[in-house]
Formats: C-alpha cells, structure tokens, sequence
C-alpha cells in the first residue's frame, strides 16, 4: 500500500513514518506543504490521501484556520478527480462546548467560534461531495517530535524550569500521535483489501482526563525517571487554570465505532507517556555520551 501524507514537520507524519518504517506493507511519500495538486497525485497514484490535523484550531489566527481548510477542500477536489481515497484528520476542539456524554461520530460539531465554523464547512463538502473518506476526530495529540508535539514540548519547558499552565476544568482524551500513525495505517490496509467503511471516526485515548492532571502525571514521571538515573534537575511547575466554574467541560471522544469496524482498541495515555518517557531517556543518555566523546 502507498500512502501519500502531507505536512512533512507535523508530529502526526512523523509518527507515520516510524510506523512505515516498521512494517514491509506500506510505502510512504510525504510532501513538505498542504498541497495536493491533480498533477502529484497523478505521478504518485497513492492509495490514498492523509492529511494531519491543524492542532488546536481554537488558539490558531483565522487566516491559519481558513488556509487550511481551503487547502484541505482542493486536496479533497484532486482526490476526486483521481479517485483517490481522501484521509483528514481534524481535532476534538471543533466540539467547542463538549458534551455531557461521549460523543459519537454521527454528532456534528457545532462551534460558535466562525473559524472552527470554518471547518465545519469543509467536513460537510468532503461528506456532500466524494464519499471515499475518512474523517478521522482525535483528541489532543502528544509526541516527542514534530510541529506542535505537545509533550515534546512539556519536557523542554519543564526541564528548563519554566510554568506550565493548564486547565483543571477541561476534560478530554489525550492521544499518542503514534498509537494513531499504527492505527491509520492498519484501518487503511483493510480499505485497501476491499473494506469500504468510509465515513467518520473517532480516535482517541481510553483514559478521559484534565488537561492540569495530564501535565501533573508528566511531570511526576519525569520526576521519577530523572531522579531513579540520579539526576538533580529542578524541574518547572504546573499551575491549574478554570474557565469553565459552573461544571467542567467534557469533550470525550466516543471511540466504539472504529473498534467495531476496524478492530482498533485504544492505547491508554499512560502507558504511552511512559513509553516516550523512556525514549526521551535514552536519548538524552545518547547526547550525553555523545558531547563527551566530543570533549575528549
């Protein structure tokens, strides 16, 4: 299977290609930009299209948010025209007020804000227009690397000693950007063998969770591993934010569908938080050994 992703610097693409790399099955072509011309897909002939999520679509400016709709609306035109499944992936934020109950597929984000409204727009052409797709809703994504690697980015403020804040009200389903790369790529084998269940999918932790208690695990762990290797490291703090004073709130993905379907079960954010904990070690072990050798 060929698989065409774009946005080459995005945590998702990224967690792609160590996926690939892994198995014998899947090729991969990645393109640096959010472009997709009739002319590219024509020289590739992938088997299908995927397109990384634009991260917390809340806080981007609006000409970010409507660039990449826009974009995401001519890639969907080119796999039309080439007959190309389409894969996009978008963020849990467009459920901008929650629910009290897991969200299902079938529940159509209705934002407020005009941006993410923006969005909303572009899922409906892509359902209305050209039913070989998969909507793919996530929740928060975290890796080590990558554009808008969220623990990635935890380590390095709070191993520089820095505040990190975080809301105690909001709850959601932190998700590895690789437990979603291995998941992607085992649904689109099975579309590529005949499958045909195109449509929306939720993908995302089994483990709801505050924003503020997420960031506290990270940083006892980190902790933990830092003190264990006898390193004293004075590590930043975290500070509780609430928004939301009258009840928190909820935007836990109801993930059912793509088990069901696909046979995805999902990977708690714990154990993958420590796993990536562990390779953050290693490799902070690797550029020590190597500044030494250097020094020598």
């Amino acid at each position: 299977m060929k698989l065409l992703i774009l946005e080459a610097g995005h945590c998702l693409s990224l967690a792609l290609a160590r996926e690939a790399n892994r198995r014998s099955d899947t090729e991969l072509t990645i393109e640096p930009g959010l472009t997709a011309t009739p002319r590219l897909l024509e020289e590739i002939r992938p088997d299908a299209l995927v397109i990384p999520p634009l991260l917390r679509p809340i806080t981007a400016e609006p000409a970010a948010v409507t660039a990449h709709a826009e974009a995401v609306e001519a890639c969907m035109e080119a796999c039309h025209e080439a007959e190309i499944p389409l894969v996009w992936c978008v963020s849990d934020q467009l459920y901008e007020d929650g629910l009290d109950v897991p969200i299902d597929e079938h529940v159509i984000p209705e934002p407020r804000d005009e941006s993410l409204r923006r969005l909303i727009r572009t899922g409906d052409r892509i359902r209305a227009e050209y039913p070989r797709h998969l909507i793919v809703r996530l929740g928060p994504l975290f890796a080590l690397d990558g554009s808008q690697a969220w623990l990635g980015e935890l380590l390095d403020t709070l191993t520089d000693g820095g505040e990190v804040r975080a809301e105690s009200d909001v709850i959601f389903c932190p998700t590895s950007a690789d437990a979603v790369a291995m998941a992607l790529i085992g649904m689109l084998q099975q579309q590529h063998c005949g499958a045909e269940s195109w449509g929306s999918y939720h993908l995302a932790g089994p483990e709801p969770v505050s924003a503020y208690t997420f960031v506290s695990m990270v940083r006892t762990q980190l902790a933990t591993r830092l003190e264990g290797r006898g390193e004293q490291v004075t590590l930043g703090s975290v500070k509780a934010l609430s928004h939301h004073h009258d009840q928190p709130l909820r935007r836990v993905l109801n993930c059912r569908r793509v088990l069901d379907v696909f046979g995805v079960h999902q990977k708690p954010w714990r154990l993958e938080v420590g796993r990536m904990l562990d390779t953050w070690c290693m490799a902070r072990d690797d550029g020590e050994a190597q500044e030494e050798s250097m020094s020598r």
